[in-house]
């Protein structure tokens, strides 16, 4: 992968303070150019610190949240009040310590059915751009154990699509549902970055920087993208397994 930028730091608390950094500086840069930062946030213990990181008071100062407007790569489908959504967990970390208003943020309802959710979701978010030039400021994404990223699971029919959307994703061996973004989606956005840390993803990073393209064992192969870097920030424990770094 071509234009992959791996940023590679000895604790996670300095890729932590590392990511933390590049969010702010790609929005203070995208609100300077448009007045507005679009960003679409990841679920998972390792974002819950980055966004408690923000709202602190070291941080909170160092943008002006008036004008970010926040969306989610994915969500489970779990009422909002779950301790299983990303929501919740965004709205504890980040929105309520900064007061962000719900005009400004676009989430997924998850009292529709899965496909209504997702169309919904969708919806909503090709009413913001105004209409169909879906282009994110950033995307921010983890990576599962087994390769996935947002919701994009090996061996699922959304590894398929080819449309800028968000879609429904049923996990068999889970018998859950969850609402995603398509990889071409994700992948027109300006600027995206993986956050993970920790020798657990070591394999994963391997398989999806390193091993040959397949993209039903490794759905993270799919994002890559013209536009931009895609930056990693990870630590050397995650990293360890990387032959090229």
């Amino acid at each position: 992968m071509e234009n992959v930028k791996l940023n590679i730091f000895k604790t996670p608390d300095e890729v932590l303070t590392a990511i933390v950094a590049y969010f702010i500086k790609l929005g203070n840069e995208a609100i300077t150019q448009n007045g507005i930062f679009n960003v679409a946030l990841s679920g998972g213990s390792s974002p819950k610190k980055m966004y408690e990181m923000l709202a602190s008071s070291d941080y909170k100062e160092k943008l002006d949240w008036d004008k970010v407007y926040f969306f989610f790569g994915d969500e489970r489908y779990v009422p909002a009040d779950s301790p299983e959504s990303n929501y919740l967990m965004s709205k504890k970390a980040l929105f309520d310590p900064l007061q962000i208003p719900s005009s400004q943020i676009i989430s997924v309802n998850t009292t529709l059915p899965p496909d209504q959710a997702a169309e919904a979701y969708a919806s909503a978010i090709y009413t913001h751009f105004k209409p169909y030039n879906v282009k994110f400021d950033l995307i921010l994404l983890g990576l599962g154990d087994n390769s996935h990223t947002a919701s994009l699971f090996p061996h699922t029919s959304i590894l398929q699509d080819r449309e800028s959307s968000v879609k429904a994703v049923f996990l068999e061996d889970q018998q859950v549902y969850r609402i995603s973004m398509t990889a071409p989606m994700i992948n027109e956005a300006h600027q995206i970055a993986f956050l993970l840390y920790g020798a657990g993803k070591a394999e994963a990073v391997h398989h999806v920087l390193e091993d040959e393209t397949n993209i039903q064992e490794y759905p993270a192969q799919l994002i890559k993208t013209d536009n931009s870097d895609i930056q990693w920030f990870l630590d050397e424990d995650a990293a360890g397994m990387l032959k090229n770094k």
